[in-house]
């Protein structure tokens, strides 16, 4: 129960990070936005360190910076993925394989789930997908590469979390300080390469740094929830943050909840109830 709910409290982060972020990157370009929040973020886990301690020992830091690299590239590919289009198809597929690989790899390491948790997890999944969708795609089909694309993204973002969950548990935060750090470097390194790219705009200051936080919150969310409970439960659950951000986009920019999507929400309740009896 305990991992549940702190999967649920890093969704929920996720999901304001991405909304927050997503209004960030509206106003300047989106590495702009993420040369705020990156600092931000590496901040608060800096000031969790004395409070939560770190080891940094091999395995911290070799795990540490393979998800600093696949954050990076996470974000790299997902933002590209979306510039093409379609965002309704591709969304769907990027978040359904980012839940998918984890419990894949859970489940090969030989975690287990009760009845309730096999008849919860494939919903929670399917609650993914419909959370995640925006209006009926039509006729509307994405092109080869905006389908690798998304697939890479997914697999990317699936990676962060894996790789976040093999770190030693008691390395503490230390896994999110070097991947932090790692994934910042990789963010400021391209943004030096496309400075002439990237425009006149300031970026939302107070908004990209709030985004930076909550990112955090929700990274040190799973990796506690990861250390108390079984990844494929954890890593559908941490993949439902679409929700978060479709609920507030609904809340403050009084966008319209659709019906696919109001049926996600209800799956991933069930889901949720199902798999809180494993």
């Amino acid at each position: 129960m305990l991992a549940l709910l702190l999967a649920l409290g890093s969704s929920l982060a996720y999901g304001c990070a991405d909304f927050l972020g997503g209004l960030g990157a509206r106003k300047a370009h989106v590495l702009r936005t993420v040369l705020v929040a990156a600092p931000a973020s590496l901040a608060v886990e800096l000031l969790l360190w004395p409070v939560l301690g770190a080891s940094f020992d091999v395995a911290s830091l070799a795990w540490g910076a393979a998800s600093g690299v696949a954050s990076a590239a996470a974000f790299a590919m997902l933002y590209r993925t979306l510039a093409i289009g379609p965002m309704n198809v591709l969304s769907p597929v990027t978040a359904l394989v980012s839940a998918a690989l984890p419990v894949a790899v859970g489940l090969l390491q030989g975690e287990h789930l009760t009845a309730a948790g096999l008849v919860g997890l494939p919903l929670a999944l399917l609650a993914v997908v419909l959370v995640s969708a925006g209006r009926g795609a039509g006729s509307a089909r994405p092109s080869r590469t905006a389908l690798l694309l998304a697939l890479g993204a997914g697999a990317a973002i699936a990676l962060q979390l894996v790789f976040l969950h093999q770190a030693p548990s008691g390395s503490g935060v230390a896994p999110l300080i070097v991947g932090r750090a790692v994934s910042s470097a990789v963010t400021l390194a391209a943004a030096g390469l496309m400075r002439r790219r990237l425009g006149p705009e300031r970026p939302a200051y107070a908004m990209s740094a709030a985004a930076g936080v909550l990112d955090s919150v929700a990274n040190l969310l799973f990796l506690l929830a990861a250390r108390s409970g079984d990844l494929p439960v954890v890593a559908v659950i941490t993949a439902l943050y679409p929700a978060g951000t479709v609920l507030l986009a609904r809340g403050v920019l009084a966008e319209r909840i659709h019906r696919g999507q109001l049926a996600g929400l209800g799956a991933a309740a069930v889901a949720v109830g199902l798999l809180a009896l494993t």
